[in-house]
């Protein structure tokens, strides 16, 4: 909590400065909050992935992977995934810890599975995959990805929708998604 009010009182001193360190648009939504935007943390997932997974090296490290990455957090992930929390929100009000279990059971079985579905192909596209070898590698890759994905993702979610305002709620998912952006990348990357 100490560097949650921190990270707060820095954004209400030095909102521009604290915005282009987290990424975050440097425009507000109707409800006065930062919109963020991912990019960065979708970047730094990469980073870890080619660096201390793949262990590339700097000489090898694919710059133009993690600017994909990058352009993918900023122009997908976060815009759907900031989309979904606000949809999800209107579906099922409230902050008990039973609409928490709601829309945990609702993101983890109706969201998670077409994300990842969707996330997979764009990038394989996005990397020049034939729509062959996407599908290939999506029918590879997909159950096991959904699968992991259940290891982190139920325990966290559930945390969030019941502790975090609607409003933080992605920045805290993407806090924790530097770790699952890190496994994407290489699960995406991998041929």
């Amino acid at each position: 909590m100490a560097l949650w009010r921190a990270y707060q009182r820095a954004l209400a001193a030095h909102p521009w400065k604290v915005q282009v360190l987290t990424a975050a648009h440097p425009r507000r939504c109707p409800d006065n909050t930062c919109v963020p935007c991912i990019g960065s943390l979708m970047g730094l997932g990469d980073i870890i992935s080619q660096q201390l997974v793949e262990r590339r090296g700097l000489q090898e490290h694919q710059r133009g992977r993690t600017l994909t990455m990058m352009s993918l957090g900023c122009g997908f992930v976060g815009p759907v995934v900031g989309g979904w929390y606000k949809v999800l929100d209107r579906f099922i009000p409230g902050t008990t810890k039973v609409d928490a279990l709601k829309k945990m059971m609702l993101d983890q079985g109706g969201f998670a599975p077409c994300f990842l579905g969707c996330f997979l192909p764009l990038v394989g596209a996005l990397n020049g995959l034939s729509a062959k070898d996407n599908w290939a590698k999506l029918q590879r890759d997909y159950p096991d990805a959904l699968i992991t994905n259940y290891y982190l993702w139920p325990a966290v979610q559930l945390a969030n929708f019941y502790l975090v305002p609607l409003h933080y709620r992605l920045a805290v998912v993407q806090c924790v998604a530097v770790i699952w952006n890190s496994y994407l990348s290489w699960k995406a990357h991998r041929l």
